[in-house]
């Protein structure tokens, strides 16, 4: 049986109270964490890769630093805090929500997310959100612990700053995973989103200051980034770390990334209404 169009199901509106559907996304939860045991062998693998990583930054930027004390308000030991920092909390709010939707397009079995009386996006979000708690326990927290016994890292710079990076990493999550489901509701209309995913990885690495700080960018630059979401995904909750930000900084910058939360996943939501009138379901 060829391609076929599929009208979409009624979805159930009301009814069901705030703590029954509570319930029931918090099983989506975790059913993503009981899912990604079955793959917990390559958080093993992570950690070596994720050691790698700031392995090898350590090395090129020990060699930048070499003939300069400070670059751009970064001493060396500010700037390799912020990349271990960085990619430990990458490993936290991570997730690959656009390449599930996409699978899920390619194989036929967006259908069985139709007629699931839940809102998708939440759906996703949810299960995305039980893996990153898993990967918490298991790549992210042994990898912190590793980085620091083999790198001259800084603690945090305060209490405060402290609680304002841990709520920060936690909102980054939800940026990155409305950021993944707006790209991912465009396999819908083009079925294969391969280019579309990999062009997403590199720029949001970039654009996010994971591999550069964004004051290193040119002013330009720096000023289009600030009117975007990527900063806040790993620049932002790293200045927050090194005390980059303090007091009424942190709260304004926490603010700021609170807005983009609700925009990414008010904007994903628009996206799969538009993308969702008609979906033509491979297989059969």
């Amino acid at each position: 049986m060829g391609a076929s169009e599929l009208a979409l199901p009624a979805r159930p509106r009301g009814g069901a109270s705030l703590a029954n559907q509570a319930r029931v996304y918090a099983e989506f939860i975790r059913v993503g964490f009981v899912n990604t045991l079955a793959y917990r062998l390559r958080y093993y693998t992570g950690i070596v890769t994720y050691f790698i990583y700031v392995s090898i930054y350590y090395f090129i930027w020990k060699a930048i630093y070499e003939h300069s004390a400070k670059i751009e308000g970064f001493d060396f030991k500010q700037l390799l805090t912020y990349v271990a920092v960085g990619w430990i909390i990458r490993s936290f709010y991570y997730n690959n929500i656009d390449q599930q939707i996409a699978i899920q397009v390619m194989e036929g079995k967006l259908a069985m997310d139709l007629i699931k009386p839940v809102n998708t996006q939440f759906m996703y979000v949810a299960q995305a959100l039980g893996e990153s708690v898993f990967r918490l326990a298991l790549l992210t927290l042994p990898t912190a612990v590793i980085l620091a016994l083999v790198f001259p890292l800084r603690l945090p710079a305060g209490a405060l700053n402290f609680a304002g990076f841990m709520l920060s990493v936690f909102m980054s999550f939800f940026i990155v995973a409305g950021i993944n489901f707006c790209v991912g509701t465009f396999a819908i209309r083009l079925k294969s989103i391969l280019g579309l995913l990999r062009a997403k990885y590199f720029l949001l690495e970039l654009f996010s200051g994971l591999l550069i700080p964004i004051s290193f960018f040119p002013e330009v630059f720096q000023k289009a980034l600030a009117f975007m979401p990527f900063q806040y995904i790993s620049y932002v909750p790293v200045l927050i770390y090194l005390g980059k930000l303090q007091g009424l900084g942190i709260v304004k910058a926490l603010g700021i990334q609170l807005f983009w939360v609700f925009a990414m996943l008010a904007l994903g939501d628009a996206l799969w209404r538009w993308s969702s009138r008609r979906i033509t379901i491979q297989g059969g």
